[in-house]
């Protein structure tokens, strides 16, 4: 197996070019497994680790997110570390499922981009990016560079939209403008893959809720229909203006229909009814903290 270990970008999309048998690897923390449990024997490795353009990120204050919102571009290579240590403000969902990945050692070691490329169903990145109405930046060394909407990467069980010679080069993460929470449930309470996780994103200045669901679909996907639901519900009783407290009956039937929109299945984790339950009442406990967190905003404000 060759090992190819560029210094810059460009250096790694020519080698994406030529060697489109070769694996990308930033973190390692999943390829390394695949390699040493020998699931996959990739003719060459692509080592992005010494690209420094790929560990940084950026603050975009043109407002080119979702309704005029400001951006993070994070660069495919910024680890779960400085999500937490350094973004846990503006990406506050993001930040929340970055600290139950795995360990410390793999929290300094794993990347968005990596998790983005590897397209599990369970990866913990997927559903607040999803929520947050994030953007994939891809490029190739003869095309330059494309932006997929994150809804759109995941193309499959471990499949997505690149290319073979194109590489993730960062992500576009919309400013939090409101709360955002994010829920998991595993076998154990730490170093665990997801049964099942949620996301929640309230946009208050679009009147908007944004979902991600992970592990419990041959991808992770939106919620739409629950999304739309609850905020005409919330625009409807003037909930939006009033920050009045949230209906259980609501957050209720809000869950109902984000568990709906999943099509899990019985596996070694857990079984495709108890992911369903387990999503209705992690949405519905979301919404409510996500709510609270908003009338709270509220009250300091005054």
């Amino acid at each position: 197996m060759d090992f190819l270990q560029p210094t810059t970008w460009q250096e790694a999309l020519a080698l994406r070019a030529e060697r489109p048998d070769a694996l990308p690897i930033a973190g390692g923390t999943d390829v390394m497994v695949e390699i040493n449990f020998d699931k996959r024997r990739p003719g060459a490795l692509l080592d992005l680790g010494r690209v420094a353009e790929l560990r940084e990120w950026t603050a975009d204050g043109a407002g080119g997110g979702p309704g005029g919102s400001k951006l993070i571009r994070l660069g495919a290579g910024v680890t779960y570390a400085r999500v937490i240590s350094e973004l846990a403000r503006p990406l506050p969902g993001l930040a929340m499922a970055s600290r139950t990945v795995g360990s410390p050692q793999i929290r300094m070691r794993g990347t968005v981009g990596g998790n983005l490329g590897a397209a599990s169903p369970a990866g913990d990145s997927h559903p607040p990016l999803l929520a947050a109405d994030a953007v994939v930046e891809v490029a190739s060394a003869g095309r330059g560079t494309r932006e997929v909407p994150v809804a759109e990467f995941y193309t499959g069980v471990k499949r997505n939209a690149l290319a073979p010679d194109e590489l993730i080069s960062a992500v576009l993460v919309p400013v939090a403008g409101g709360p955002q929470q994010f829920c998991k449930i595993g076998t154990r309470n730490a170093m665990v893959i997801a049964v099942t996780a949620f996301a929640l994103a309230l946009h208050p200045a679009r009147r908007a809720v944004g979902t991600g669901i992970g592990s419990a679909a041959p991808t992770p996907r939106r919620a739409p229909e629950a999304e739309a639901f609850l905020a005409g519900e919330l625009e409807a009783a003037g909930l939006w203006n009033s920050r009045a407290e949230l209906p259980a009956t609501l957050a209720q039937a809000f869950g109902e229909r984000v568990a709906a929109a999943a099509d899990p299945i019985d596996d070694v984790r857990g079984t495709a009814a108890y992911r369903r339950h387990a999503l209705a009442v992690m949405a519905r406990r979301a919404a409510t903290w996500a709510w609270d967190e908003y009338r709270s905003d509220e009250r300091k404000a005054a």
